[in-house]
């Protein structure tokens, strides 16, 4: 830690930060147990002193480490920092391609909330959309988005989920290499 931050809590905040990229606020209050008004306070200070950055997503502002993410590194974590998107992402990569009504299925929430993630998956350029005479089908969205990548990621900043999701995408990965060799 540089000498530039001072308290412990801006500390405890920064490594937090770098331990979970893309976290917002609310989370960070939470999972720290900082009131919110503490949790404020010291993420502006760390972002006036340049230790931090933010983006805002709607309602949201997500935060990371200076210097470490790319842009679309960031708009990746903030996808896989929230519950809701990162299991529409995740079942758009292992089901390759599926309809809206796969994901309504899958996860059990109502086609318009899946239909409102998946138009900001789009805005971020994460998924793109395919027509299929009446049906829309959805996958990643070019070759730098790829499975791979976002796996990637998800082991490096969020090993919780990685574990949970890891055994999913073995066999995603391995369809992927099959695929690949025909």
């Amino acid at each position: 830690m540089g000498d530039d931050i001072v308290g412990d809590t801006a500390k405890r905040i920064l490594d937090f930060i770098h331990n979970n990229p893309g976290c917002h606020l609310r989370k960070i209050k939470e999972m720290m147990h900082i009131s919110m008004g503490t949790a404020q306070y010291q993420l502006d200070k760390l972002e006036k002193a340049g230790r931090i950055t933010s983006t805002r997503t709607g309602l949201y502002k997500h935060y990371f480490p200076v210097g470490v993410f790319q842009d679309n590194e960031k708009e990746i974590l903030q996808i896989l920092s929230q519950d809701t998107p990162r299991e529409i992402l995740m079942i758009i990569i292992e089901k390759q391609a599926p309809t809206q009504t796969d994901i309504v299925n899958s996860i059990n929430i109502s086609a318009a909330s899946v239909s409102w993630h998946i138009k900001r998956l789009v805005e971020f350029k994460l998924v793109e959309e395919i027509r299929e005479g009446k049906y829309k089908r959805y996958q990643l969205h070019n070759r730098k988005v790829s499975a791979k990548y976002i796996s990637t990621l998800m082991r490096n900043y969020y090993p919780a989920i990685w574990d949970k999701w890891s055994n999913r995408l073995v066999n995603v990965f391995l369809s992927l290499s099959r695929s690949d060799n025909l």
